[in-house]
């Protein structure tokens, strides 16, 4: 169903345009009409009136709009008059194309109408003669290649929308290239302070936990040496057991959140499976993956689940825990060398929702850490959590 929406879309949106091309050309008719006089008495001073820069930005701003709601194309908004101005002197045939296109198809449509209610219902046959059959045949074969030229028309039309948009209002490749650049070296830093997050917080476990059991440990043991009543010294030794024993699950823990074996060996599932069954509260976990992702996306994946349900059991007040894991198909032709099923060319989606009492601050250390992680991996991390709750974490890693 969703390729035909789509078609419905697009059909409405490049009638849509037809329509702003005419409208926009008697507006570039008029703003050269006032750029010329402009010209002319300004002595060189100024150009561009303000009542040009405003319709063209606003004809922009429209047109960015019906590209983004029809046709599925986010343009970029910093553009300046000029850069409008020449869109709309580009876009301005495309959009009458469109519009030569869709009349060509009502037209066509229309005289297959009539031909086939004039042959096979009233039999209003020209010279009052019936059609032979070869003339029926020749007559859809060419309406079908006339239609399918049609149409292949309309996708040029798309296209030549979109890429004129890119062309115009969307950034020069040294932009884009400087964009880049700065995103990297900020995600870079940002990857340094979060392993540097990590370390601190395994030292303060290590510190807090691990090592004041071997503390207690030592001196359970010092004490038992030095007990000069046997019975006295066993109660020390069964208690430096205890003792050794829950410092071992105590470092066995620190371990786990370092890192889970079970994700090397057994993938992600396994391993956000293990969450479930650790966390003090019920965890319901939704899984659809066809295939194993890399091994960062793995990972990202799931220190953002085991964070956000450690964050639910320790802060929200939350009763349940729902994570679903998904690898959704990507567009047509946005996945390219991936076999269909593959998780190569996709997003994976997590999501994370509990019913607690929300009001996460998606500044605090552990989810500032995660969105970091995430955004090393051109993901996107978002925190909503509005006070009374549901509060949901939610990353989309690409995979490709």
């Amino acid at each position: 169903m969703r390729g035909p929406r789509v078609a419905a879309r697009a059909l409405v949106g490049l009638a849509l345009g037809a329509l702003t091309a005419g409208v926009e050309l008697f507006l570039l008719v008029l703003s050269a009409l006032l750029m010329a006089y402009s010209l002319a008495f300004s002595r060189g001073q100024r150009t561009v009136p303000a009542v040009v820069a405003d319709a063209a930005q606003a004809a922009t701003e429209l047109e960015r709009w019906r590209l983004r709601r029809f046709l599925d194309e986010e343009g970029a908004a910093d553009h300046g008059p000029l850069k409008a101005l020449a869109y709309l002197v580009l876009r301005v045939p495309v959009g009458l194309l469109g519009g030569v296109v869709l009349l060509l198809i009502a037209y066509g449509a229309a005289a297959a109408i009539r031909l086939a209610v004039g042959w096979w219902i009233t039999g209003d046959y020209m010279d009052g003669i019936p059609p032979h059959w070869w003339i029926v045949l020749y007559t859809a074969v060419a309406g079908l290649v006339l239609l399918f030229l049609a149409v292949q028309g309309l996708v040029g039309v798309v296209a030549l929308e979109k890429a004129v948009a890119r062309r115009c209002l969307g950034p020069s490749p040294l932009e884009e290239y400087e964009r880049r650049i700065a995103q990297l070296s900020v995600t870079r830093a940002q990857v340094v302070d979060a392993v540097d997050d990590e370390r601190r917080r395994i030292e303060r476990d290590l510190h807090d936990g691990v090592q004041q059991r071997l503390v207690a440990l030592g001196m359970l043991i010092g004490r038992a040496r030095r007990a000069g009543d046997g019975d006295r010294a066993a109660e020390l030794l069964r208690q430096a057991h205890e003792e050794s024993r829950r410092a071992l699950d105590d470092l066995r823990e620190v371990a786990w959140r370092v890192y889970p074996a079970a994700l090397d060996g057994e993938g992600l599932r396994a391993a956000l499976e293990t969450v479930a069954e650790r966390s003090q509260l019920p965890v319901a976990i939704g899984y659809d993956v066809p295939d194993r992702p890399p091994h960062a996306v793995e990972t990202a994946a799931y220190f953002v689940v085991c964070e956000a349900v450690t964050n639910a059991a320790k802060h929200s007040g939350a009763g349940r825990v729902v994570v679903d894991v998904a690898a959704p198909p990507p567009p047509p032709g946005d996945a390219p060398g991936g076999a269909p099923g593959s998780a190569s060319g996709r997003m994976i989606r997590v999501r994370v929702e509990d019913d607690g009492a929300g009001g996460a601050d998606p500044a605090g250390g552990g989810l500032a850490g995660l969105a970091r992680r995430v955004a090393a991996l051109d993901g996107t991390f978002a925190v909503h959590s509005p006070p009374g709750g549901p509060t949901v974490i939610s990353a989309e890693l690409p995979c490709g």
